[in-house]
Order: structure tokens, then sequence, then C-alpha cells
């Protein structure tokens, strides 16, 4: 069947990003000539990545993690254990008027994108398969029993802007909407879905909501440099964790993702997950050092989905040190030497035809939420309950500007090529 109502104005088409308006003339010019120096560096950036990954990477992040804990505050809380901080939500107010304030600015009725990881590169059909014989105290929820759910898989690029592939600040997203999960949802929009979320960097871009608000804010001006350099209420280390990740990518199935923020794995119990591609296989950058084309990531995808299956691999990572692995701060690294990622699933793309006008149209008809989710899966921290109206209101208005209803797939949505 065909998903009702898709808008027929596509605004997926990449666009330079909006210069810098600040207001301050020094400001703007400082934040354009970074993020054009940026884009020059993501021309050579694959000639020598990978020396510097195999040399300086993870004891970098080391360091930088262990700098950024040095300088935390112990909470004393327990495994799972939450702890609201004060004005969390005056902050999720900001977030949402940022957002919103600049959504409008970018976007005209009939077109409406996210907010964020806005980008499409693609929606493909999926199965998601829980691995048989997982540890006893990883046998909750989804992952109780071996079983596969089919799933609807949004690969996209950063927002708030739609730039050619090779202008982007070099990281990607996925979001995996798996159906036909039966059980009570913590949010009542969807019954049978459940929503799992990832980025290309293994910690989030700010640490928690209140340093979440003051991003937004620069992002409405374009100028997002001055959140990470601010002399006030600096984040130079989140900028270098950041920064460890972003690259030049060869396509979205041949980069890790993360979760970034905890999840519930049963009662008493948190963890995080992340998803990862089996094969070391790159597929090279077109062009390069020269400009490749605009959308070359999407063209990666299409190249390798008409070759054959795509298979990624799903880890999840418990929770057992409260403060080296907090549920407040997603701007820690949770370190694998006090607990190892530990495969539970596979998400299988099958071999099809995913980038037909309609079937992009498609996946912005689809809301995907953390909180589309139940309740042994219930998403942690501030951020999480931050996103959970975020994403809700945002969702809202982008089908409100667009004209379209909610519509919660079954999988059973068929298009003009599959």
């Amino acid at each position: 069947m065909s998903p009702p109502g898709v808008p027929t104005t596509s605004s997926n088409v990449s666009h330079p990003q909006p210069r810098s308006s600040t207001g301050v003339a020094w400001r703007d010019v400082v934040a354009d000539t970074t993020m054009a120096l940026l884009r020059l560096e993501r021309r050579v950036d694959p000639f020598v990545r990978p020396a510097f990954d195999a040399l300086l990477k993870d004891r970098l992040e080391r360091l930088v993690t262990s700098i950024i804990n040095i300088n935390r505050r112990d909470l004393h809380l327990g495994i799972a254990q939450e702890r609201m901080i004060v004005d969390e939500e005056s902050f999720t107010d900001s977030i949402v008027r940022s957002f919103t304030q600049q959504m409008t600015g970018l976007w005209k009725p009939g077109g409406f994108e996210r907010g964020g990881n806005t980008k499409t590169q693609g929606i493909c059909r999926g199965e998601f398969t829980v691995h048989d014989g997982l540890p006893e105290h990883m046998r909750r929820g989804i992952y109780a029993k071996p079983q596969t759910f089919k799933a609807w898989v949004r690969f996209s690029g950063p927002g708030p802007y739609i730039t050619p592939d090779i202008d982007d600040v070099g990281f990607m997203s996925i979001s995996i909407k798996l159906m036909g999960v039966e059980g009570p949802k913590l949010a009542e929009d969807e019954k049978h879905t459940l929503d799992m979320f990832g980025v290309s960097t293994a910690t989030f871009v700010t640490p928690d909501v209140k340093a979440n608000a003051a991003l937004q804010r620069w992002s409405v001006q374009n100028a997002q440099l001055f959140y990470f350099l601010n002399l006030r209420a600096p984040h130079v280390l989140d900028m270098i964790m950041q920064g460890l990740y972003t690259k030049t990518q060869t396509s979205p199935f041949e980069a890790p993702y993360f979760s970034c923020v905890p999840y519930l794995m049963g009662e008493g119990q948190a963890m995080s997950y992340s998803v990862w591609p089996t094969s070391s296989t790159k597929t090279p950058v077109p062009r390069l050092p020269l400009r490749p084309p605009d959308d070359y990531l999407r063209d990666a995808m299409v190249a390798s989905l008409a070759e054959g299956d795509v298979e990624l691999e799903v880890r999840v990572q418990m929770q057992t040190d409260p403060h080296l692995m907090p549920i407040e701060n997603a701007g820690v690294l949770w370190p694998t030497a006090l607990s190892p990622r530990v495969p539970v699933a596979t998400l299988r793309l099958p071999r099809q035809t995913f980038d037909s006008p309609a079937q992009m149209e498609f996946a912005k008809r689809l809301s995907y939420n953390p909180w589309h989710t139940i309740a042994e899966h219930r998403p942690l921290g501030n951020q999480s309950r931050a996103r959970k109206r975020m994403y809700w209101e945002l969702s809202q208005l982008r089908h409100r500007m667009n004209d379209v209803e909610h519509y919660e797939p079954t999988g059973a949505e068929r298009f003009d090529a599959t």
C-alpha cells in the first residue's frame, strides 16, 4: 500500500549553508571563514585521516575523556538512576523555540524539513533480528527472545541545513523504526513501533540540555562555532571529542553509530547501544581533492544495495559504573574497559532500490521519537526527557506546515520502485 498524503514539494535538494548572522561583523567573518576552511579540509581528510586514527584517535579520546571526568562532580547516583537538572523545563522551552525559529526561517510550507538530522540520504527496508543466546541480564524488552522485526531505516546527514555532502560538518545519523513491537508505548501517537537512534560521533554534541539550549541559540545565527569557543562557558573538550569522529564520510553503511544517551534495559539496568558495519570496505569518495557530486553518500548507498544485501551489527553496552558511565551527561564516553559492547542483533538491509521520489518523500512523512518505545527501554537522562516534548512539538510543526497527518507505518508500504 502507499502512505496517504505525502507532500509533493521536495526541499531535499542540496543548498549552501546560510552565512552567519550574529549581528557582530567580526563574529560573522570568523564563523564563515572557519566553515570555509573546514570544507577545504574535507577535501584532503581521506588522505590523512586513516593514519591519524591509527596513531592518535584512541589516545586522544582517552585523554580528553579523563580530563572531562576530572572536572565533573560525582552525583552519587545508582545504576540507571536519574536526577533532574535545575531549570530543565525552561531549557527545553528554549530549545523548542530556537528550532521553531530556525525551521520557519529555512523552510517553506509544503517543504518543511526536520530541525536536525535533516538531509535524507535514504530510507530503506530492513529486518532487525535479535540474536539467540544473549546473556540472561540482557534478555529484556525486544531482546527477551530471538525474533525478527520489520524496519524502516532512515540514514541522514546533519542539520539544520541540507548542504552538499562534502560541505556538511562530517557526521551522519541513523533512525530505525521497528514495526510489530507490541505492548503499551511511552508516546501514544504510535501503537506498534519502537524507534532507535544513532549518530556517528560516540558522544553527544552537548553534555546536557542547558548546553544544548546555548548551542541552539548560536545555531539560529548560523554560528555554532561560538558555542564551543564561548569564553564564558567554553566547550572545547566537547569540540575535540566531536572532531575525533567528524570527517569526510564514505558511505552511510560504513560508519558506526552511537546512541550517545542511555536507555533502560529492563528495570534497574541501563544501557547504551551502537550500530556497526560488518565490512571494513571503504567506498572511495569521487573526484577528491576536487569537488565530489553533491549527493555522493546517497550514490554510495544506491550502489551497495544494487549489488546485494547490507548487514549492520547492533551492540549493547551495559552501565556498570554510575559516575564514569553517567546518565545525565551525554558528553562522556562510556569506557569499553568497564563494559564491553556486546552484539545483540543484526540489522539487514536486503538488496533494494530506495531512491524513488515517492520513497524519499515517504521519509519526510515518518515521525521518529525515542519515546516511541516500551517501558523496558525507557530513555534516560535530561537530554532524553527534553527530546520527548521537543520531538513531538517539532514533528507536529513539520506536519502542520506540510498539511499532512501523522502516519504510523506497517512495513507493507509500496512505492513506484522497490
